[in-house]
């Protein structure tokens, strides 16, 4: 059986220069420089600079290259600029992007990609015009649904799925509550509609700005709040959150809190669990989640988990199995994408600024 395995030299050139021909395919339409916008110092939103002469990526065996239309823009590209999350510099920010194949090589070719095909996926580095992505990270957008929103689904779309999926370990089920916070924003747009359509019932909470958005989510009950003065950040203490959980639940409380808030809401969640309730805390959009004694939840005998997308997207079956799904709901029209603003990709340091004062009410891209 190894003999068969064996590649003699006359084909190990034949591999060579069929491999050269395939990375070849679309190259006079490459050129060999970019547009990107690159954090050589990490800090506040200026941080973003942009390299008008940045080395478009070479490709190697496996990849694609892929001509960006669209970047989208997360709080975690705040996180990875500011130096909250780590990263080495300098990079190129952004971790979603959406586009076509410009290049291909023959690994790709043999999972059925080809120059031409409409595709998003999330790998660093996407505020630029050209990324290098491995064809197993790549998700085939279906003609019937827009690029855009595509794009936006990549990040904040695929977390929300594994959010109210399988972050909660199915300790939650249908016709049970659980509450979301921030379902005029991003994410948990997202996250609340799904919510739905998995058959939980749901609270939301939202600012007074941002009242109707959190409202065409299908909410069953939605908490509206004050905002901070000056911002559009809902105000946790304007509203007895707890306590009007309480009262929709006939006093049970929630079997699971989606909590993108952080600092802000980490006691209101905590403490509006049903007994064996999860806390499910995945952004920091107050600040980060405080340390709290485990003791906090023995009074519900409580979970709490702190999950991240690569760990819900372990391999390309379950990566498609939730990408299919969301594209199907947005085909059917049965889940509806917000894309808030666009900016020029020049205008990134702007749009960071925007999504971190809390403005926006749904997703926030970048035009490539």
């Amino acid at each position: 059986m190894l003999s068969m395995l064996r590649v003699s030299p006359a084909q190990a050139l034949i591999k060579r220069a069929n491999f050269a021909s395939w990375s070849q395919r679309g190259l006079a339409s490459v050129p060999s420089t970019m547009k990107a916008m690159v954090v050589s110092q990490v800090g506040p939103a200026d941080a973003l600079k942009l390299d008008s002469k940045h080395p478009v990526p070479a490709i190697s065996d496996g990849q694609v290259l892929v001509k960006n239309e669209f970047a989208g823009i997360n709080f975690i590209d705040t996180y990875h600029r500011s130096g909250l999350y780590k990263r080495d510099l300098p990079f190129i920010c952004g971790q979603e992007g959406g586009g076509y194949i410009a290049q291909t090589t023959p690994k790709a070719e043999a999972q059925g990609f080809k120059v031409g095909d409409k595709v998003v996926y999330s790998i660093l580095q996407t505020y630029c015009e050209y990324s290098a992505v491995p064809s197993a990270k790549l998700q085939p957008v279906p003609d019937n649904v827009g690029l855009d929103v595509a794009t936006s689904c990549v990040v904040q779309g695929m977390t929300a799925h594994y959010l109210v999926s399988d972050a909660h370990a199915q300790l939650i089920k249908p016709g049970e509550w659980c509450l979301i916070h921030g379902v005029g924003g991003g994410t948990c747009q997202w996250a609340a509609q799904m919510a739905k359509l998995r058959g939980y019932k749901v609270i939301g909470t939202t600012s007074k700005s941002k009242e109707a958005v959190g409202r065409s989510t299908g909410c069953d009950e939605l908490i509206v709040l004050d905002e901070v003065p000056g911002t559009s950040y809902e105000d946790y203490t304007s509203v007895d959150v707890v306590k009007r959980v309480l009262e929709i639940t006939n006093g049970v409380g929630v079997k699971c809190v989606v909590d993108g808030i952080g600092k802000n809401t980490v006691d209101i969640s905590i403490d509006s669990l049903a007994r064996r309730g999860i806390f499910v805390s995945f952004g920091n959009a107050s600040g980060a989640v405080p340390a709290f004694p485990v003791l906090r939840l023995i009074n519900k005998s409580a979970y709490v988990t702190r999950p991240k997308l690569l760990d819900y997207t372990t391999d390309r079956q379950e990566m498609l199995y939730r990408s299919n799904e969301i594209f199907k709901w947005l085909g059917d029209g049965k889940l509806k994408v917000s894309v808030d603003k666009v900016y020029a990709l020049d205008k990134a340091a702007e749009a960071h600024e925007y999504l971190e004062a809390g403005k926006s009410t749904g997703k926030v891209l970048l035009k490539i």
